[in-house]
């Protein structure tokens, strides 16, 4: 791959890497000429932007709506690298590295920061939840959609076996150890911090995955009691979550490191989120 994309991912993630931690920008020195220093938010900004997509990624789907954009969408991102299962495991690694530990990962639902190393099956341990909850479409964890790391993220065990394989809504009690998720009998909400990531998770497998490789037709509806069918909703209240909750530097940061090192394809709805509107 060129050599300009991977100068560019590690010069900006030092500067993402401060934003996500929370440091202040340092005001200008008295008498710097009259200068503004940057605040906060335009180095987020900054730091947001400064992971777009390279130049020529997306031609095909200029000036396209609709179908026409859904289609020419899926012909961009279904070029991509396949993982083995086990793979996704270091894979998880690098792509949700706490930018403020790099021997740690941020769980998805908690926002909980945990060792690289307690991944597996037990109480305090973090293991690969499907966003995309693998029943739903009956695709278990062969190579394809069941091993996607745009859709793949790290979770506590025992908030991964809460959520289970429930569609999304809002609504619900409180998830122990969830961070603010929600949950009820048919439905989980996620922490409001990643309300938008997940639903750009769901639009992305929507779009990467139309029945033509011979895995199943995804689809988001308006439905929390999909099954095993190849659905998953609320439709309705993903596209909230996706105007709720912009893409930030972490999500920014994910899309590029899988692009860059793993699958090399992209999540379109993390580089332009306005495309869900266009197509849902």
């Amino acid at each position: 791959m060129p050599v300009v994309r991977i100068r560019r991912r590690k010069a900006v993630a030092l500067a993402s890497a401060a934003v996500l931690a929370g440091l202040a920008v340092p005001a200008l020195a008295p008498g710097s000429a009259g200068a503004t220093a940057p605040t906060p938010a335009d180095a987020r900004t900054a730091a947001v932007a400064a992971y777009a997509a390279p130049d020529g990624y997306y031609d095909g789907a200029e000036g396209k709506t609709g179908e026409a954009l859904r289609f020419a969408l899926n012909s961009i991102v279904s070029d991509q690298t396949k993982l083995s299962y086990s793979a996704v495991w270091d894979a998880l690694k690098d792509t949700d590295e706490d930018p403020s530990n790099s021997g740690n990962v941020i769980l998805l639902y908690s926002g909980v920061s945990r060792s690289k190393s307690a991944s597996g099956g037990d109480t305090g341990d973090w293991n690969r939840e499907h966003v995309w909850a693998k029943s739903h479409g009956d695709f278990g964890t062969s190579t394809g959609p069941g091993t996607d790391i745009h859709h793949l993220r790290p979770s506590d065990v025992q908030v991964n076996s809460i959520r289970g394989n429930k569609d999304f809504d809002n609504g619900g009690s409180a998830v122990a150890n969830g961070g603010g998720s929600l949950t009820d009998s048919d439905s989980f909400e996620p922490r409001d911090a990643v309300k938008g990531d997940v639903a750009r998770m769901i639009f992305y497998m929507a779009v990467r995955y139309e029945g033509t490789d011979g895995w199943p037709d995804l689809e988001p509806n308006d439905s929390v009691d999909n099954g095993s069918a190849p659905y998953i909703g609320k439709l309705a209240v993903l596209k909230e979550w996706n105007e709720q909750d912009p893409p930030d530097a972490f999500e920014q940061r994910r899309n590029d490191v899988i692009f860059e090192s793993y699958q090399h394809n992209r999540n379109p709805f993390v580089d332009h989120p306005e495309w869900v509107e266009s197509i849902w």
